[in-house]
């Protein structure tokens, strides 16, 4: 592993462990108003300020960035375990299988899926609940990015099936279940690994712009995408400096999980 990279693995787990920490840094939570401070600047009761509202702008910073590295991973978990599932089990069976599974995947990726997941969490109640509108954005972001994975785990699984170690297993006996799972899936780990790790900051970066739409987690629960929202009516960059935290920050998280998915491609390559 580079300094690189071990910079960047040392950076995602400062962030990580202040956002699990909110609790403990920000006691007060996110949601609480001070009417008396809407607006203020930085100060020693507020480190970042506080917003329109009057809401800590720092808890809100640390309960976003939570919501964010938590959840973003657990997206990726679920279009990896579907890319594998779809994908590999198609590029295994083979015949129409594979074609039916390539015919669907080819419709998804000749569609715009940011665009579709912009439609759908738009179709949703404005009333919705914060906690369900995180689970279905993120529930949506799992389910609509397994496609490009799901070709290169398809090819991948149709190579091996014609595999020496694949053709003395069923001479052996193995079930065709039984094989997939024990033989065939451990051979596209490095391929999921690097789907996952791709998938991460892809997922991030698409809740941002759905908050910033106003599609994204609804409030008054926090995202990286709604606290990037009130950067809309700022001036100047030097206007209101600390504003930019939220922009910073996922910057850096986004480019740590970059550098890491180098490791990664290593790996699958």
């Amino acid at each position: 592993m580079s300094l690189w990279q071990k910079l960047a693995c040392v950076i995602l787990a400062l962030v990580l462990c202040g956002s699990v920490a909110a609790n403990w840094l920000a006691p007060a939570g996110y949601a609480k108003q001070y009417r008396e401070a809407t607006d203020a600047p930085p100060s020693r009761a507020h480190w970042l300020g506080t917003d329109e509202m009057g809401r800590d702008r720092f808890a809100r910073v640390l309960y976003g960035t939570r919501i964010s590295l938590l959840l973003a991973p657990a997206a990726a978990l679920l279009s990896t375990l579907m890319a594998a599932l779809i994908g590999g089990l198609a590029g295994y069976l083979g015949g129409i299988w594979a074609r039916m599974a390539m015919a669907v995947t080819d419709l998804f990726l000749s569609l715009p899926w940011l665009f579709l997941l912009i439609t759908a969490r738009a179709l949703m109640p404005l009333n919705v609940s914060p906690l369900i509108s995180v689970m279905v954005t993120f529930m949506l972001l799992g389910l609509l990015g397994w496609t490009t994975a799901a070709r290169v785990l398809c090819t991948t699984a149709a190579s091996l099936r014609g595999s020496d170690f694949v053709r003395q297993a069923q001479a052996a006996g193995l079930p065709a279940q039984r094989l997939f799972w024990v033989h065939v899936v451990p051979n596209l780990k490095p391929v999921l690994y690097a789907q996952f790790w791709i998938s991460i900051p892809v997922f991030i970066l698409s809740e941002a712009n759905l908050g910033i739409l106003g599609l994204g987690v609804a409030e008054p629960m926090p995202s990286w995408g709604s606290l990037l929202k009130e950067l809309e009516g700022l001036v100047s960059i030097g206007e209101e400096p600390w504003k930019f935290v939220p922009l910073i920050l996922l910057v850096v998280v986004v480019t740590s999980f970059q550098v890491l998915l180098s490791k990664q491609e290593e790996m699958a390559a």
